[in-house]
C-alpha cells in the first residue's frame, strides 16, 4: 500500500485532536500536498511532525474526519473491525431480536466512522455516506459487511446517498443495489409492529429509526386518548398509539406520499381500523383550524426546521410557533409530545422556544420526560455536536 499524503497542522492547533475530537477546521492547516484529491485518507500531523490521526479529506470548513487515532491503515479490515464493534454493541443493547429488525448499525462520529450511517431493516442493509471519503471507501464497507454478518442474514444492500452526497470532486452517487436487489421484503419489524419501508425514495434511509424508543413510550400515554400526529411521516407515532389503546389516532403529513405510507402501515399492523384518520395537510394550517380541545395527546416532529448556523433564529421562531399552536388547542390534561431534530438547535435552545411558547399560551405546562436519540444513534463524548434528537413531553392544564 502506498503510503498515505500527510497534512500539517498550524503549532497549537494540535490539542482538539489530541483531545480526540474527529474534525480538523480549515484554520488548523499549516501545510498540505497541492495534489490532494477529495476523500483520500491522509495522515494528520502536529506541527512538530508527531503523529495526530487518519482520516479522509475534503473540500471545506472540516478538512479533515478522522477515522482512527492510530497510525493504521483504513481498508476493508479496518471496516470490519469497527462494523464488529458496533454489531456487538447493539446485539448487547437487545436491538436484534426477532421482534425488532430495524436498527442503526452504524452512526457517523457516534461510532467512529464519521461520514457513515448504515441502518438495518430486517435483511436489508442500507448505506449512506455524508462524505467524499467514504464514498471512496465503499467497496471496504460493503466487504466488511459482507464479512461481518456471513450467516446471510442481510441479503441486500442498498447504497442511499445521491441527497447526502450530491456531484462534487468527479463523484455521481447513483441510489442503487450493491448486492441483492431480487425478492427483497420491504417490511422489516419494530418493537413487534410491522412497518414498510422506503428506502428507494424516502427521507433518510427510509425511516425515523431514532425515534423508536418515544414512540414506545407514546405507547404508554396513549390508552383512550384522542392523538393527533402532526408531521406523521411514515406513520409511526400513530402505530404505537393504536396498539396503547388510543380513542382516535389522527396523521397528518403534507406530503399525500406519507400519509400513503402512514395508511398502508396502520393497515398492516391494524387491518381497516375505524380509529384511524390521516389529512395530507400543512401542519401550521392544520393547527390553526383545529378546535380548542379535540386532541388530548398531540405529537409535533417537524424536519430540522434549522440545517445550518444562519437559519437558527428563523428555526427557533418556527418552534416557538408551532409549539404555541399546539399548547392553545390541546385539551386540559393532554401531553404533547414535541421534538426538534436540528442538529445545530441546542437542546437549551429549543427548550427556551418551548418555554416562550407556553408562556404566551398563559397555561399550566410541566415538563414529565427530557428525551433524545437511543443507544443505536450514540453520542461520541468527544464530539458533542453529534447530539442532534430533542424532545420533551409536556402535561398542560
Amino acid at each position: 500500500m502506498k503510503p498515505y499524503k500527510e497534512i500539517l497542522l498550524r503549532p497549537g492547533k494540535e490539542a482538539s485532536l489530541q483531545r480526540f475530537h474527529p474534525w480538523v477546521f480549515s484554520g488548523a492547516i499549516a501545510r498540505k500536498p497541492e495534489d490532494l484529491t477529495e476523500g483520500e485518507t491522509v495522515r494528520v500531523l502536529a506541527s512538530d511532525g508527531s503523529f495526530l490521526g487518519v482520516g479522509h479529506f475534503q473540500i471545506g470548513s472540516i478538512t479533515v474526519r478522522i477515522l482512527s487515532f492510530l497510525d493504521e491503515p483504513v481498508d476493508t479490515v479496518f471496516y470490519e473491525r469497527s462494523l464488529a464493534n458496533a454489531y456487538k454493541m447493539r446485539k448487547e443493547l437487545n436491538l436484534v431480536r426477532a421482534d425488532n429488525n430495524i436498527f442503526r448499525l452504524v452512526h457517523g462520529e457516534g461510532d467512529f466512522l464519521p461520514g457513515l450511517i448504515i441502518d438495518i431493516y430486517g435483511d436489508t442493509a442500507v448505506i449512506q455516506a455524508h462524505s467524499v471519503g467514504i464514498h471512496r471507501d465503499l467497496g471496504f464497507v460493503t466487504g466488511a459487511l459482507k464479512q461481518m454478518l456471513p450467516d446471510g442474514s442481510v441479503k441486500h444492500i442498498f447504497y442511499k446517498s445521491e441527497g447526502t452526497l450530491p456531484y462534487k470532486a468527479g463523484i455521481f452517487p447513483e441510489d442503487s443495489y450493491l448486492s441483492g436487489g431480487s425478492d427483497v421484503n420491504e417490511i422489516a419489524v419494530e418493537n413487534g409492529l410491522r412497518f414498510r419501508i422506503d428506502w428507494l425514495k424516502g427521507q433518510k434511509t427510509g425511516f425515523f429509526v431514532d425515534q423508536r424508543e418515544n414512540r414506545a413510550l407514546l405507547e404508554h400515554y396513549a390508552r383512550n386518548r384522542h392523538v393527533l400526529n402532526m408531521f406523521c411521516y411514515t406513520g409511526g407515532f400513530s402505530v404505537y398509539a393504536l396498539r396503547g389503546g388510543a380513542t382516535t389516532v389522527e396523521s397528518v403529513d403534507s406530503s399525500s406520499k406519507a400519509v400513503s405510507i402512514t395508511d398502508q402501515n396502520v393497515t398492516l399492523n391494524f387491518g381497516d381500523d375505524s380509529r384511524h384518520h390521516s389529512s395530507p395537510e400543512d401542519a401550521f394550517k392544520f393547527l390553526k383550524q383545529l378546535s380548542r380541545g379535540e386532541k388530548d395527546l398531540i405529537i409535533l416532529d417537524p424536519p430540522a426546521f434549522a440545517k445550518h448556523r444562519g437559519a437558527i433564529n428563523n428555526a427557533l421562531q418556527g418552534y416557538k410557533k408551532l409549539n404555541l399552536l399546539a399548547l392553545e388547542k390541546i385539551a386540559p390534561g393532554g401531553f404533547l409530545f414535541t421534538f426538534s431534530c436540528s442538529q445545530v438547535i441546542s437542546g437549551e435552545q429549543f427548550r427556551l422556544a418551548v418555554f416562550s411558547a407556553a408562556a404566551i399560551s398563559g397555561r399550566k405546562v410541566r415538563i414529565l420526560h427530557q428525551l433524545t436519540q437511543p443507544a443505536d444513534h450514540p453520542i461520541n463524548i468527544y464530539h458533542p455536536e453529534g447530539e442532534y434528537l430533542k424532545g420533551l413531553v409536556l402535561q398542560i392544564e
